[in-house]
């Protein structure tokens, strides 16, 4: 058996944890009181990133900024894929982001007539390399269109007998709503025939006419794929007219549908050609909040060509978020450890999460007494479990020097491991 003891809860409360192997047996009030009081969160859950495009900013051409532009920019780089090429750049995003609290991720991974199914087969040798620290599930993404480009059918079912653990899409970026709705049923057709949830990219566009989440709404309602369905980005949205807003929404919610919005990367690619009042490329958080959709955050992308930051961080992810929902009251900033914690895990359908008795053993240490402390001072965790186990462990020693008490002398060692 192990343990920990007087750890805080983000609810509050200090407690002891008790784990045997993979699962928690039990979480207890404490009598002991830390000088030191430490957070215990459950591990972050990043239900949003493209591991095969991660580590590749800096060798692609420079664009306008814009989705497309990127999308242009990825292509030749994407041609050069090979897969330990691949495996490499996402095994190393992987241990970045367990070092950051985070031991499951679910990935979109590009299938398309350019890069075939190189992308997928790195990142599931990847995440085969990680599995002692990370689950990680992928979902097979036609970036490029299924209709716009020939031969990508083909290759999602191949992708999904391959062992691609989810369905993806992304409608929008077909040519005509006619296409767009094709698009729709395609995937769904894809996702009963392999019995596979549904995650895509809809409306990642400034363009309030493209409405293709009210497409896929009424396919998961038409369906049954009731709770089986993710749409990330939303961003066309924001910009909607209000009366279609709230009737697009409300089906969200009868779908039982999750939303991801990636504020960290549609900041930076949405409203390049506003002047002025500026599109922020945020979806309706708070519409979707009060109407009880389930909402989460995630990375979205890592120094590719989206996106030339990021470090699979979801504290950070969390932090930049509330900045751009205006996530600031104590209700406020719990809603955004839900984001990254227990909304993804909803999505992800999880029986096993939490810090509770009988969930998997996943959690992160904070050197902080609350969860708002946490968000505010962005520090690494102390330490990081996956299935009961440690998996990262970071040490970070500073020291402030007045009126030249250093003395000239070689500065400490620090570690950060």
């Amino acid at each position: 058996m192990e343990y920990l003891t007087g750890v805080v809860l983000a609810a509050g409360g200090a407690v002891d944890v008790s784990w045997e192997g993979e699962t928690i047996v039990a979480v207890e009030p404490s009598a002991r009181a830390l000088e030191r009081p430490r957070l215990l969160i459950p591990a972050f859950i990043d239900t949003h990133i493209h591991l095969d495009k991660a580590l590749i900013s800096g060798e692609l051409a420079e664009h306008e900024g814009t989705l497309a532009g990127a999308i242009e920019a990825i292509h030749e780089r994407k041609r050069r894929y090979t897969v330990e090429d691949v495996r490499a750049r996402a095994r190393a995003v992987i241990e970045s982001a367990v070092m950051s609290g985070t031991t499951r991720l679910r990935s979109h991974v590009d299938v398309d007539s350019i890069g075939r199914l190189t992308p997928l087969e790195g990142v599931m040798a990847a995440a085969a390399d990680c599995r002692d620290i990370a689950d990680v599930r992928t979902i097979a993404f036609p970036q490029e269109g299924i209709l716009r480009d020939p031969g990508t059918w083909e290759l999602m079912q191949a992708a999904m007998a391959a062992g691609a653990d989810i369905v993806g899409g992304m409608p929008h970026h077909e040519l005509d709503d006619r296409s767009r709705a094709d698009h729709v049923r395609l995937c769904f057709e894809l996702a009963e025939r392999f019995d596979r949830d549904v995650d895509m990219h809809v409306d990642e566009t400034d363009d309030a006419s493209v409405r293709t989440l009210e497409m896929v709404a009424d396919e998961a309602l038409a369906r049954g794929w009731i709770g089986r369905v993710t749409a990330g980005h939303v961003c066309s949205l924001g910009p909607a007219a209000h009366d279609y807003a709230e009737r697009v929404i409300e089906k969200c919610a009868r779908a039982e549908m999750t939303i991801v919005s990636n504020p960290v990367t549609n900041l930076v690619l949405q409203g390049r050609g506003d002047r002025g009042l500026i599109r922020r490329g945020l979806t309706r958080v708070a519409e979707f909040r009060a109407a009880g959709v389930n909402l989460a955050f995630g990375q979205d992308c890592v120094s590719d060509g989206f996106y030339p930051f990021g470090r699979a961080d979801m504290l950070e992810v969390a932090l930049i978020s509330a900045h751009a929902a205006h996530l600031t009251s104590r209700a406020d900033l719990a809603y955004a450890l839900e984001a990254v914690t227990e909304a993804p895990a909803r999505g992800w359908r999880l029986t096993d999460y939490g810090i509770r008795a009988g969930a998997r053993a996943d959690f992160a240490l904070y050197s902080a007494p609350t969860w708002p402390e946490a968000l505010r001072l962005q520090r690494p965790p102390e330490a990081v479990w996956s299935r009961g186990r440690e998996v990262a462990r970071t040490r970070v020693t500073q020291e402030l020097l007045r009126d030249g008490s250093g003395g000239g002398a070689a500065p400490p060692e620090r570690s950060n491991r």
